[in-house]
């Protein structure tokens, strides 16, 4: 997921409905639909074109539309699987995890790709480290979590870790030289020192962690996990983070985006239980 700040407006790539979801969150309706994709994964929208990003896992294409008109304006293919999605607004740089080991670079104003990050198997959550030039990423089929030199687009290091395993989500917290890492075998919560990649912190989490996100603002760590529920830390005054909730969401419900702008969390609830697919909006406080 992703968000139109300007029009309050959540982007959801539908995997399992092969489309692209326009939700307002002003009334909590759907005003648009996008279909024809292939198994959605990566959004990101393009605040300085007005578009809207879509990296596809089926089929490896990339696509461009228009935000106001929902045209298609562009289509860079990837191998395979496109996944994960991070875009720098400052450097007008689209990244996108991919394939059997590759993130690539495109430019978001002349929809080219001219760069790629080689890497030892398929990249899941990665995070952008604009303050060391680095990008953090991680490599679950190889238990690692990898450092790539943005300057050079190059893998220079790696933290490997035996256990636990499966990580999936990762946030930073880039004044404090710190990363986040969530793993689901079994669930828990690292943190590491990114200068060292010593780990300095660890708590248990919710089950099938799938989103992680560290609010500077608050000094909160949220988690979404598959497991129904939504962990939240607290950061104390000696640096460490305790568990402040356990909340109830719905099982299976695991992507989430956190909006600090509009002090809002989103989670995405696929239909179960008898239950519609929803957005479920939280309120932070």
């Amino acid at each position: 997921m992703d968000v139109n700040l300007k029009e309050k407006i959540v982007y959801v790539a539908a995997l399992g409905n092969n489309t692209l979801e326009v939700v307002s969150l002003a009334d909590g309706k759907v005003a648009h639909s996008i279909h024809g994709l292939s198994e959605p994964q990566g959004v990101s929208y393009i605040p300085q074109t007005n578009e809207i990003f879509v990296a596809n896992g089926g089929n490896g294409d990339c696509h461009f539309y228009n935000a106001s008109t929902f045209e298609k304006t562009a289509t860079i293919h990837l191998s395979s699987d496109a996944d994960d999605v991070r875009y720098d607004s400052a450097g007008h740089t689209i990244y996108v995890g991919y394939g059997d080991g590759g993130i690539a670079v495109i430019d978001a104003l002349t929809h080219l790709q001219n760069g790629n990050v080689k890497l030892p198997a398929h990249p899941e959550g990665f995070q952008i480290d604009k303050r060391n030039n680095k990008i953090l990423v991680n490599i679950p089929g190889k238990k690692m979590i990898g450092i790539i030199d943005l300057s050079q687009l190059k893998l220079i290091n790696t933290w490997k870790r035996n256990s636990p395993s499966a990580n999936f989500p990762i946030a930073i917290d880039a004044q404090n030289n710190q990363a986040f890492i969530g793993y689901r075998r079994p669930p828990k919560l690292e943190i590491f020192d990114i200068a060292t990649g010593r780990e300095v912190g660890s708590n248990n989490t919710a089950s099938d962690v799938d989103d992680l996100y560290y609010d500077s603002r608050q000094k909160r760590i949220y988690i979404s996990g598959g497991g129904g529920y939504i962990n939240i830390f607290q950061q104390n005054a000696t640096g460490s983070f305790k568990q402040i909730t356990n909340m109830d969401s719905r099982s299976g419900a695991r992507t989430s985006l956190l909006i600090p702008e509009l002090n809002l969390f989103v989670l995405a609830a696929r239909a179960s239980g008898g239950k519609e697919a929803a957005l479920l909006v939280y309120s932070l406080r």
